[in-house]
């Protein structure tokens, strides 16, 4: 992947939780994405030191964002934290957000339940109430939106249509 600049606009940009889809899934959507030469954005290395600043300047270069639940994406506050910007830019109609269901069931995402609401309880002991009452809100406003739902079976590559919109 090459390195992006600070003037560069993507099209995409990849919300996910890193630990356990970065060498599954979302390997396979880079890969298609390159094949159709779709610009991107995905940090790859999630830098512990690197301030979040940085990823939500990227969010807001970006025209739409793939918010990828899986059941352990509320273990990480980055990711909620990052869900939550792209919500407040959806609300002002600056980004698009298209919710991906890897493995999870949407309403347990909407509702916090199963194992995706044990692993966000699990990170809202930790944070503040006002933190919390931020990250729901994004979950239930982005899982409510039309989206895709992966199950236990699915085949790789992937394949991507692509069509033109004139503006």
């Amino acid at each position: 992947m090459r390195v992006f600049s600070t003037t560069d606009v993507h099209q995409v940009f990849f919300n996910y939780r890193g630990e356990e889809l970065r060498y599954s899934f979302v390997s396979h959507l880079i890969d298609a994405f390159e094949r159709h030469g779709i610009d991107f954005f995905v940090d790859k290395y999630e830098q512990r030191g690197k301030d979040l600043k940085d990823l939500f300047a990227r969010i807001e270069e970006s025209k739409i964002a793939l918010a990828i639940f899986s059941a352990r994406y509320a273990e990480s506050s980055w990711c909620m934290d990052e869900l939550v910007k792209m919500k407040k830019l959806a609300d002002q109609r600056k980004l698009q957000i298209i919710p991906i269901f890897y493995k999870v069931n949407a309403r347990d995402v909407r509702k916090q339940t199963g194992e995706f609401g044990e692993n966000f309880w699990t990170l809202a002991k930790a944070s503040s109430g006002d933190q919390i009452k931020k990250w729901k809100e994004a979950l239930e406003c982005v899982s409510d939106k039309m989206g895709l739902s992966l199950k236990d079976k699915r085949y790789f590559p992937l394949t991507l249509s692509t069509h033109s919109h004139s503006h």
